[in-house]
């Protein structure tokens, strides 16, 4: 059963009935990937929030941790389309979008240009070691990210709705990559950072997967549920004091801005822009119907800082020779802002 268009069903708290369905089928999703992934639970949870908030997602960690199943697996259980594209250092911009071939009309004999189009005409797209190809091929998934269209040759071609991009970095070996500018890494809602598994995970893990048996994943719900669902998340109320404690957080990150801490001062030489105060609304908005409230709580905007703000502070050398990353910055920053509902936990 569909839900029902999110236009005509008003959303309130006397009315939890379209949430709880949200966090339902969000449940059945998480089990349908643990089919295929041992833990990894938060990993999940988070690629699902960016996905009910239209957000794209990079992940960093390191080789062997089932990114690529994991993004495979979720796309699968939500039956969207699914392309993987492996960035090297000689990936030109073309081989990803497309581009026009010349061709001969039987007909007429003419020739004409006809469109190709690349992998990235698809709902999820892996960007697999994004940070390996130059800044030229990188730059190519920019209009795609914000606009949802690509332009080749004067013509602009939409892309497949939903549209969710996934790319990944390995943290470890820097040789021979290129960083990604600013301007690219705010584009991506969440930074998601994923760490080795448990002692226990592991060995589920080799013991799934060196057996002759492979996991069928289900389909949980339609590209038409989700784009509801999707809908259903941007309408789910936030305070304005929410809202202004997502802005005060991002704020609090610009050194020559206002009042700022003198932690953020020492270490920081650029902060997050307003995208991230946005993102850090949406992102708790959808963790909220994830966990099945329909409504929007500070404690949402906490669990979600991390992610949303850690890849948008520029450290200085102070922070380097300190040995502070973001993480820890964002860290003192939620310690620093006094919440203005204690009792929403």
């Amino acid at each position: 059963m569909s839900l029902p268009p999110a236009m005509d069903v008003p959303l309130s708290l006397d009315d939890p009935a379209l949430v709880d369905r949200l966090r339902a089928l969000s449940q059945r999703l998480l089990l349908e990937c643990s089919k295929s992934i041992v833990g990894q639970r938060e990993v999940l949870e988070q690629l699902l929030i960016a996905l009910f908030a239209q957000g794209h997602c990079l992940l960093v960690g390191v080789p062997g941790l089932a990114k690529t199943l994991m993004i495979r697996t979720l796309a699968d259980a939500l039956d969207l389309s699914f392309s993987r594209i492996q960035f090297t250092p000689d990936l030109m911009p073309s081989d990803i979008t497309g581009t026009d071939i010349l061709q001969d009309d039987p007909n007429t004999g003419r020739r004409t240009f006809q469109f190709l189009r690349g992998p990235m005409f698809a709902n999820v797209v892996l960007a697999d070691e994004i940070n390996r190809t130059p800044p030229k091929t990188q730059a190519a998934l920019l209009e795609a990210m914000q606009e949802k269209q690509i332009t080749v040759g004067g013509n602009r071609h939409r892309l497949p709705e939903p549209f969710f991009v996934l790319a990944t970095q390995n943290p470890i070996e820097q040789e021979g990559t290129y960083p990604l500018p600013e301007a690219q890494l705010d584009r991506f809602m969440l930074d998601i950072r994923i760490g080795y598994p448990s002692e226990q995970e592991e060995y589920d893990i080799v013991e799934r997967t060196t057996t002759a048996t492979r996991p069928r994943i289900e389909r949980v719900l339609t590209i038409e549920e989700l784009t509801q669902m999707q809908e259903l998340v941007r309408r789910i109320p936030a305070a304005p004091h929410v809202i202004r404690y997502a802005m005060n957080l991002a704020r609090a990150t610009r050194r020559d801005h206002g009042e700022v801490p003198d932690f953020i001062r020492e270490y920081v030489t650029w902060g997050a822009g307003p995208r991230a105060s946005q993102n850090l609304v949406l992102a708790a908005k959808a963790r909220a119907a994830l966990y099945g409230r329909p409504y929007t709580s500070t404690a949402d905007v906490q669990a979600m800082a991390p992610a949303v703000l850690r890849h948008r502070i520029i450290t200085n050398f102070n922070a380097e020779a300190d040995r502070v990353r973001p993480d820890d910055l964002v860290r003192r920053l939620l310690d620093y802002l006094p919440r203005p509902d204690e009792n929403d936990r």
